[in-house]
């Protein structure tokens, strides 16, 4: 679709055929934005107007992988592209009117008849057509690697309660990478019947599960098991552990890897040798 010569932007590709209709009918804003999504060298998306129609560049179109329609794009799609769908919140936060990041968020592309997926930052940007937002523009770069940290010489083991599954997959990969020994159990009941027949150093869990909550389950698993460590993740900060009566630590969602390490961390140097 591109024109002789090699050039790029709106005059390399013929729009007649698409849901934009010819460019001479575009708005301002919309033909500076092609253009940009078009000449970026990183994979880049516009999403436009009321219709939600997109468009990106060879970028773009390479990492989607080969079923995926070729640039420039510029229909009302038929399934949202998985950058777009990585966050409806997010995007509906930039239609508003908002520049918003994304940090490591694991997208999935189909690659020789399998789904391959990695992490990659994302960027949301509002784009102005008069006094409203007429789009958004989003681009995305594969995520840093995660920094290497040292396995500890004798590794916790840990029980991880976390009813998002995907959530709780990556958790126990990412302590099971660091060293340690790692299950992961997504509510309360199961849990508890799991440290009642196996010895866990940590018991680390979301403060909202399903049926019994975790702070309740932890409160009753310190009660069996008085050495246990208790380590919270929550969405809602301290507001649920303000009258937690046992000792604990806490992580506020979206936590840092570096700080679990840090927590962890804290938990081994306090066990005696051994342990």
């Amino acid at each position: 679709m591109h024109a002789p010569g090699n050039t790029s932007g709106v005059a390399s590709a013929d729009w007649s055929a698409t849901d934009l209709g010819e460019p001479g009918t575009w708005p301002g804003a919309l033909r500076l934005c092609v253009d940009i999504v078009l000449n970026t060298p990183l994979p880049m998306l516009l999403l436009w107007g009321p219709r939600r129609i997109t468009v990106f560049n060879d970028a773009y179109a390479e990492l989607a992988g080969p079923r995926h329609p070729r640039a420039p794009g510029g229909r009302v799609p038929a399934v949202w592209p998985a950058p777009l769908a990585a966050s409806p919140a997010t995007l509906q936060n930039a239609l508003a009117g908002n520049a918003v990041q994304l940090q490591r968020q694991r997208l999935g592309f189909v690659r020789d008849g399998a789904l391959a997926s990695a992490d990659y930052d994302l960027y949301f940007t509002p784009v102005r057509d008069g006094d409203t937002v007429g789009g958004v523009l989003c681009a995305l770069t594969p995520s840093a690697p995660l920094a290497s940290v040292p396995a500890p010489a004798d590794g916790l083991r840990i029980l991880v309660v976390e009813d998002n599954l995907d959530s709780q997959y990556l958790v126990v990969e990412m302590l099971k990478a660091f060293g340690h020994e790692a299950d992961g159990v997504g509510d309360a009941e199961n849990a508890l019947t799991l440290m009642a027949h196996n010895s866990y150093n940590v018991l680390f869990s979301d403060v909202s599960l399903p049926g019994m909550s975790g702070v309740d389950m932890a409160r009753e698993a310190v009660r069996l098991y008085p050495g246990l460590n208790v380590i919270f993740a929550s969405g809602y900060g301290d507001a649920l552990l303000r009258h937690v009566e046992f000792a604990h630590q806490s992580l506020q969602k979206p936590y840092e890897l570096e700080q679990l390490q840090a927590a962890l961390a804290t938990i081994s140097r306090q066990l005696p040798a051994g342990v």
